[in-house]
């Protein structure tokens, strides 16, 4: 294979077919400053080539001082570093002292020709004009392996200190993060900061994106403005965020805080010793601002429950609502006492609602829920719907409020428990019935359920 050769022939860049079909390099001029390629102030001959089966080439006129800068070229220059007894190359343009080869390796996926960032790494050896040279996230990226290579440490930190500063494409931080690996520490500090999670020993041990996970979940919750729009943006971050054990976490943790708050203040609402003391105005004021809060935060945690049950990660919720039975008993105080429906009509919804979709999970199969969290979590919340049936209105005949959507769950998932557990809860479901019978068939269809087993033959092992 015929090798092809380059030549220096002109001031502007480019490529230009030769008559004897070579292939010539059209180089800068030495105009451009700092006496690059220049044969009239050179000393230094550099053959850049290219490291190919079939070869490319390109001699450059270079000055030694300027070659220093770079410690690869300091150290190549060096007396250490000359043959015995080798003095300067003639040369017809003058005295060059020095004849270099520089490998190049191709690169074919590079969209610039094959010299180009050599080249202009070699200009900014003489030229030191880095605002002029770096103008572009590309040319960066393609300057810092040359720039390694050759130790050209100035370089490096301009091109850093560039790419540090300008946003970059999906495509040109994935070339950051390979280049990474191969800068010193303090040259990508700056760099690594910007893509990748600091490593801190934290006792929470949330995680970095958990973190901010977590923060949005708190923004979209309690402290932006625009609540109803933050917490639709932050419903798509989480279905679309890839680590579903991440989001399980932030949300079990939001979703046991706000459970919390919501107990703090509803206790002390229904709290005896509250109710008792103080000025009845100062009290009535307290009672109306727990309240209150209570019910802002009853909005938190139903969301948050909506959140769980659409990305299956209900486990942890539906099992601690299996075990709030103080935050039931404070909630059937609550709702006997007429006072509330004047400060926070919203609360029984909220909790009923809330209650439904956790029960409704279960029944559906999004969350499977072991045997006794099913049964704690009827019995522990069936007392407070039968509270909650006394107080709302009924229903025309045909349609259905969201209590006797809880009726309905409530019973199928009595229908999943031994039948000695599903007699006793049975036997609380009473309520559900009306005084027209067809406006019930839930609880018939349940009953019927019961004594249909109840009447089988025992098992004999």
């Amino acid at each position: 294979m015929s090798s092809r050769k380059r030549k220096r022939v002109g001031s502007c860049s480019g490529h230009l077919p030769c008559p004897d079909g070579t292939l010539t390099e059209v180089l800068p001029s030495a105009a451009s400053g700092g006496g690059f390629d220049d044969p009239a102030a050179a000393d230094v001959l550099l053959r850049l080539e290219l490291d190919d089966p079939d070869p490319l080439s390109i001699d450059l006129h270079l000055c030694s001082a300027a070659l220093r800068r770079s410690r690869y070229f300091a150290a190549l220059l060096s007396d250490r570093w000359q043959r015995p007894g080798r003095g300067p190359c003639p040369s017809p343009g003058g005295a060059i002292s020095h004849r270099l080869t520089l490998k190049v390796v191709a690169c074919p996926g590079r969209p610039r020709g094959p010299f180009d960032a050599h080249v202009a790494v070699l200009r900014l050896l003489h030229t030191l004009d880095f605002s002029g040279a770096i103008g572009s996230v590309s040319d960066a990226l393609e300057m810092i392996p040359v720039a390694s290579e050759l130790l050209f440490d100035d370089c490096i930190r301009a091109c850093v200190r560039f790419l540090e500063a300008v946003p970059w494409t999906e495509e040109e931080e994935d070339g950051v993060l390979n280049l990474i690996p191969f800068l010193r520490r303090e040259e990508s500090q700056d760099l690594v900061a910007r893509v990748l999670p600091v490593m801190v020993e934290k006792g929470d041990g949330k995680s970095v994106p958990e973190e901010m996970l977590h923060g949005l979940i708190d923004s979209a919750t309690r402290s932006h403005p625009n609540v109803a729009t933050i917490k639709a943006f932050v419903a798509k971050l989480l279905r679309d965020y890839p680590s579903r054990d991440s989001v399980r976490r932030v949300l079990d943790q939001a979703f046991l805080t706000s459970m919390e708050t919501v107990k703090d203040y509803l206790g002390k609402y229904a709290s005896p010793d509250f109710r008792v003391a103080g000025d009845n105005d100062e009290r009535e004021a307290m009672q109306r601002l727990n309240l209150h809060a209570a019910v802002v935060n009853a909005k938190h945690l139903h969301w948050l429950v909506e959140r769980m049950i659409e990305l299956r990660v209900a486990d942890t919720a539906v099992a601690e609502w299996s075990e709030q039975a103080a935050l039931a008993a404070d909630l059937q105080k609550t709702f006997r006492d007429d006072a509330w429906k004047n400060i926070a009509p919203g609360l029984l919804s909220l909790v009923i609602k809330s209650t439904f979709r956790l029960a409704n999970a279960v029944v559906s199969g999004t969350t499977v829920a072991p045997r006794q969290v099913r049964m704690k979590l009827v019995r522990g919340w069936l007392p407070v719907l039968n509270v909650c049936r006394d107080i709302v209105s009924p229903m025309p005949t045909g349609q259905k409020s969201v209590i006797q959507e809880l009726e309905e769950t409530f019973l199928s998932i009595i229908s999943t428990l031994p039948m000695s557990d599903s007699q006793e809860l049975l036997q609380q479901c009473l309520s559900f019935s009306t005084r027209n019978i067809d406006d019930c068939p839930h609880l018939i269809l349940a009953f019927k359920t019961w004594f249909r087993r109840a009447n089988r033959p025992p098992y004999d092992d």
